[in-house]
């Protein structure tokens, strides 16, 4: 599309070895992603492995896509700062390991570029035809269309200066999402694509979808009262 940004997609994985290879195959089919880089928190399933795999057997001059992997501490806000320091591409998406892009990615992330917008997110659906996911997909997107306050599961996307300029995601252990979010929307409101990314909603099924949102939006209500994230966290991997 002429003028489109660069763009490099950037991927957190812990034990991820079910999700990685039908990730980087679905990605490679969608248009004008330059860049692959999947950050590992300390995997022992294999991710690591299989990763390597692919991209020793990628063929580059096809899918012109280069699938790096790298490491660092566990923890997503680490985890993407550091596959952002490797990424050269005018704009960062951060994608969750179980999500999707749509394949008219490019024209969307150029509408939002052109837009001036230094930031934004997708709207977002389940892979699951169940009625409650759905209304808890319409009350995602509603909610954060209001309260301009971005989730990982919504796959946000930002200029990379822009990231840079504001130090990337905050070193916490949870909510870091929401902090970020915070910070940008200080700089404008975030470009809302209506196209959905597709999440799956394996955590929700697991654990039960009341029971999920019911603690997702109780930790919400300690971060924004001031409860630090390393409680939050240590009582999260308490209750899963």
């Amino acid at each position: 599309m002429g003028d489109s940004p660069t763009c490099s997609v950037i991927i957190p994985i812990l034990n991820e070895a079910t999700l990685v290879r039908e990730l980087v195959e679905q990605l490679a089919m969608v248009p004008g992603i330059n860049d692959i880089i999947f950050v590992d928190g300390g995997s022992s399933d294999g991710s690591l492995e299989i990763l390597e795999r692919l991209i020793a057997s990628a063929d580059r001059s096809r899918n012109r896509v280069t699938v790096r992997v790298t490491a660092s501490e566990p923890g997503r806000g680490l985890q993407m700062n550091r596959g952002a320091a490797l990424s050269s591409a005018e704009i960062l998406v951060f994608l969750h390991a179980d999500t999707r892009l749509p394949a008219d990615t490019l024209k969307w992330l150029t509408t939002a570029h052109r837009s001036g917008r230094v930031w934004g997110r997708f709207d977002v659906d389940f892979d699951t035809h169940n009625w409650a996911m759905r209304v808890i997909a319409w009350f995602m997107n509603h909610r954060s269309a209001l309260t301009a306050i971005a989730t990982g599961d919504q796959a946000i996307f930002v200029r990379r200066h822009t990231f840079e300029q504001i130090g990337g995601y905050p070193q916490i252990p949870l909510m870091e999402d929401i902090a970020l979010s915070k910070q940008l929307k200080r700089l404008t409101r975030p470009f809302r694509i209506r196209t959905p990314v597709m999440t799956a909603a394996r955590r929700w099924q697991a654990n039960g979808v009341l029971t999920t949102v019911g603690r997702m939006w109780y930790n919400r209500l300690l971060f924004w009262l001031g409860v630090p994230p390393s409680r939050l966290a240590a009582r999260y991997r308490h209750v899963r």
